[in-house]
């Protein structure tokens, strides 16, 4: 076998230069996270996420290429605001198991910021009923961009993808009964661990993919890797979300001064990610202008004045960026504490408005349109949805609608209460044998497409 060869960043795509595509073997996958949650309505992670979608198919496949790819249902319309979702052969046990996600997604109550996608459906998603395998769904408003919305990977199915797996979630194998077809691979073995023992694996050739960091050719003992093509898109955004009723109407100011999302970037953030200086990633607002600095002078002080910041205890870029605003917020008189909490206790907490500041992550759309939504609903602005939604769904031109959706994301920004701070794409490094590794058009990669090579 030839030493390995290394793809530090993600590809969007990647010539197969192994030849044809075969059948078997067993893909040796490391995962730089003690923790692998699989479950779409929760992962902020990338290459999580790339892992829910072998186990929780989306609904369609985004390709880059060819748009929206039917694999789960196929969508068409009968008029601008009505939408007949058609369940394919093989794609769902049961209807009503796409009619319970959607509606408990949808409920005031629901953890998740994903719920912001369904908000253009008449009752937003809630109450959905099929006939013949049909769902019959109206919009509120005309959405022209719910075609490609609903291959999000939060609108997917629980289960029913390429792989299954029991617990503890560590050998996935192949599913045959998979809309899509059986994958590549007979069997997909995950680890999941700390950084340094995943790139251990990897480097030690235990490994045939290391997702959630990379490693250079000194580590993996090699020769230098292919020429990367272009990077996958950064859509996993993070913002710092705060509540002016707790933290006081002064605080904007403080933050827009105090942080600064390109020294996040340089300080604590693996590559590849990128500084976010406007609401929405540059992948999605790539022409426009960083915004105004603010006005000169001294900037607002608080002394004293005590605030908690509650972010996810499994993530240590959250750690380090909290750390570091914690120290910025500190030299303009707050006492930040810091509180590590669970997933489901930040989720929890953003419901109910019981926080004055987190940080929380999210993977956002490669639609303008939809990539606000999750915005506005992250920011606790779900009453804004319909009016903004409604606006721009009116415009009848893609290129129309997508820039008429980055002047209000522009607006917005100054609005809304949150910062945003960066967006990262995969951490992945693949060893040769991998063949076929390409991304979606949501920057993940697509695991149920690699083969392995013979050699």
């Amino acid at each position: 076998m030839s030493r390995p060869a290394l793809v530090v960043l993600l590809l969007a795509s990647t010539a197969l230069a192994g030849g044809r595509p075969r059948y078997g073997g067993v893909l040796r996958v490391a995962l730089a996270s003690p923790v692998a949650d699989p479950e779409p309505l929760t992962v902020d992670r990338p290459e999580t996420a790339a892992l829910a979608a072998l186990l929780a198919p989306p609904l369609c496949r985004l390709d880059p290429q060819r748009g929206v790819v039917p694999t789960v249902v196929d969508v068409s319309r009968s008029q601008p605001n009505r939408v007949q979702i058609s369940l394919r052969a093989g794609g769902l046990r049961r209807p009503s198991d796409l009619a319970d996600r959607w509606s408990a997604l949808s409920q005031p109550a629901s953890l998740s910021p994903y719920r912001a996608l369904l908000a253009p459906l008449r009752g937003e998603g809630r109450g959905l009923t099929a006939s013949a395998g049909t769902f019959d769904v109206a919009l509120s408003y005309p959405w022209p961009d719910l075609e490609r919305t609903l291959c999000h990977p939060a609108l997917g199915m629980p289960d029913g993808g390429p792989y299954t797996a029991t617990p503890p979630r560590v050998s996935f194998a192949f599913n045959l009964a998979s809309p899509e077809g059986r994958p590549f691979p007979d069997r997909l073995q995950l680890v999941a661990a700390d950084e340094r023992r995943a790139t251990r694996l990897f480097s030690t050739r235990q490994a045939d993919l290391l997702l959630g960091a990379t490693v250079d050719d000194a580590q993996a003992g090699g020769g230098p890797g292919p020429v990367p093509a272009a990077p996958a898109p950064a859509l996993f955004a993070t913002y710092l979300v705060y509540r002016s009723a707790h933290a006081g109407a002064e605080l904007r100011a403080v933050l827009e001064q105090s942080v600064d999302p390109q020294d996040l970037v340089q300080r604590f953030i693996s590559a590849p990610a990128v500084p976010m200086t406007q609401l929405l990633p540059p992948a999605l607002m790539p022409a426009a202008a960083a915004p105004p600095a603010p006005v000169a002078g001294p900037a607002p002080r608080a002394p004293g004045r005590e605030l908690t910041l509650f972010y996810d205890t499994t993530l240590d870029e959250h750690r380090a960026v909290a750390e570091r605003i914690q120290v910025r917020l500190h030299d303009r008189g707050y006492r930040l504490s810091l509180k590590p909490v669970t997933r489901a206790e930040l989720g929890a907490r953003w419901v109910s408005g019981d926080y004055d500041l987190m940080l929380r992550s999210l993977l956002l759309p490669p639609v303008p349109a939809a990539a606000l939504a999750l915005a506005i609903e992250l920011a606790g602005r779900h009453d804004l949805l319909a009016v903004e939604l409604s606006t721009i769904g009116a415009v009848a031109d893609a290129n129309a609608r997508d820039a008429r959706a980055r002047e209000r994301a522009a607006v917005l920004r100054a609005s809304l209460p949150l910062l945003p701070l960066y967006a990262r794409a995969p951490q992945l490094s693949a060893a040769p044998q991998v063949q076929g590794l390409r991304a979606d058009g949501f920057g993940l990669p697509m695991l149920d497409q690699v083969f392995l090579s013979q050699e």
